[in-house]
């Protein structure tokens, strides 16, 4: 049995996927990730803020894209945690 959790933005900004522009993405669809994993940036006023997983589990989606803006508690990406 499998169940899918959300991870959500704890703050407003702008959505990184990447480190920087040539760097890898954090995460991608299909990748396993640990607690504690980095899987993005959000910027809020030319601070950059590591968003880390609090799941282990597989990314099966990512629901926002790069440098887009989010809000607080919008889902950045969803894990399936096996049970």
């Amino acid at each position: 049995m499998s169940t899918i959790y959300e991870v959500l933005a704890p703050l407003p900004g702008t959505f990184y996927h990447r480190e920087s522009p040539a760097a890898p993405p954090f995460v991608s669809i299909g990748q396993s990730i640990e607690v504690g994993a980095p899987i993005g940036l959000i910027e809020v006023m030319k601070m950059f803020n590591h968003i880390t997983s609090d799941y282990s589990g597989v990314v099966v989606e990512i629901c926002v894209e790069s440098e887009e803006p989010v809000d607080i508690g919008q889902v950045l990406l969803r894990i399936e945690v096996s049970e």
